[in-house]
């Protein structure tokens, strides 16, 4: 029963097992591990364009939530983002925040915890974390966040927020597999995960996929900018 995977995560039988995690004091010392190397992280970005940065701590978040799952990946977000604020501070505090990280996090451990990896999971994966807390959940409490703090207004969307996350979620795709693919035969030898032993390969049909959202995304962006420039 230990190593039951599942096809997806309504099951009280899931929930058991994600919650025994934390009984074992080998996934509480790599939640600990991975919520400094996240805290550390905050700040470092890969930059693919003008003001345009993969950030990468989403690759540690993935890898926490994949191998101990929904309940403590629930308690490292917290607790990495009270850290990142407190050591890496950027304006006011504004407790709200931390629904971005236990969202993105929790999204990650639903589709990637006690399964059958697979190379369109960790996609989709990817694509539901930038759609729910990038453009959902971020832009609400930005409104709030104004209204409370700040004192003014806060458009929910915007077409630049929109083409930002749309260029860059093909390449942080990409690289999130490449790096799960890695990754996974370690955690699978270090007893941390069971899942599928096989690569996640990248055929063709992916790459083709995410080649049509980046030019999607890259004709969103040049017709923006001729918008802005005969508005």
């Amino acid at each position: 029963m230990e190593r039951t995977l599942f096809a997806t995560p309504f099951s009280a039988e899931y929930w058991r097992l994600a919650a025994k995690e934390l009984k074992k004091p080998k996934m509480l010392v790599v939640a600990a591990l991975l919520i400094a190397l996240r805290v550390a992280l905050k700040s470092v970005a890969i930059p693919v364009g003008p003001y345009l940065n993969i950030t990468v701590g989403f690759f540690v978040s993935a890898l926490g939530a994949m191998i101990f799952g929904p309940v403590i990946a629930i308690l490292a977000a917290a607790v990495s983002d009270t850290l990142g604020c407190l050591l890496f501070p950027s304006g006011a505090y504004f407790f709200p925040f931390i629904f971005v990280e236990i969202a993105g996090s929790l999204i990650f451990a639903l589709m990637l915890y006690r399964v059958k990896v697979t190379t369109w999971r960790v996609i989709l994966s990817r694509f539901l974390v930038m759609f729910v807390c990038n453009l959902v959940l971020n832009p609400a409490i930005m409104i709030l966040y104004n209204k409370m703090v700040l004192g003014g207004e806060y458009a929910f969307l915007t077409v630049p927020r929109l083409v930002k996350n749309l260029c860059l979620f093909p390449a942080e795709a990409f690289l999130l597999v490449l790096f799960l693919n890695v990754m996974i035969p370690v955690t699978n030898r270090l007893g941390l995960t069971y899942g599928t032993r096989e690569k996640l390969h990248v055929r063709p049909r992916h790459i083709v996929t995410l080649i049509v959202m980046a030019v999607a995304a890259a004709a969103a962006v040049a017709l923006y900018g001729y918008y802005k420039a005969n508005a």
